[in-house]
């Protein structure tokens, strides 16, 4: 994959924009367009008991997890794990993995998608569906356009059931 020449990209704390529903905020730091395609980037923080993200997978773009604080559970394929501060998780394409603040923690983590790809747009509609403001459908109907890719998990609904 090649990338575009692009100017270097500084995006500072007070001025980065952030999404935000009840349960999480998102910090939209880089995105495709200013980084040549390199690269995308936000830091999510959750609430305990958010859950971050249902079972799904990439076709174009590998992600990458930081936990900076806290701890996250993570599905990766069929395994469940719990990521502490510090741990960084690398997930390849065409891998199903989900995500969610872990039992009675908060979590706040890095997420890097690379290559990049425009997504701060799926952000922004997704914290419009989590605040109520727009359908879910819109979520399923975006999915080609977000290389983002919902699958059932068996193992993944047992460890959310387990937590009502």
């Amino acid at each position: 994959m090649t990338t575009k020449n692009f100017a270097p990209v500084l995006t500072r704390a007070a001025e980065a924009e952030t999404t935000a529903d009840p349960s999480s905020v998102m910090t939209l730091l880089a995105d495709s367009d200013t980084t040549g395609g390199s690269l995308t980037s936000y830091r999510s923080t959750f609430a305990k008991g958010a859950v971050g993200a249902p079972a799904h997978f990439h076709t174009r773009a590998s992600e990458m997890f930081y936990v900076i604080g806290g701890a996250l559970e993570v599905l990766v394929g069929e395994e469940l794990t719990v990521l502490e501060a510090g741990d960084f998780l690398l997930v390849p394409p065409n891998t199903a993995h989900a995500f969610a603040a872990a039992p009675g923690a908060e979590a706040d983590v890095l997420f890097v998608f690379t290559p990049g790809m425009a997504r701060f747009d799926y952000l922004r509609l997704l914290g419009r569906v989590m605040r109520g403001e727009a359908s879910p459908q819109e979520i399923k109907d975006s999915s080609e356009l977000y290389d983002n890719h919902y699958v059932d998990s068996p193992v993944w609904r047992e460890a959310l059931s387990r937590r009502a």
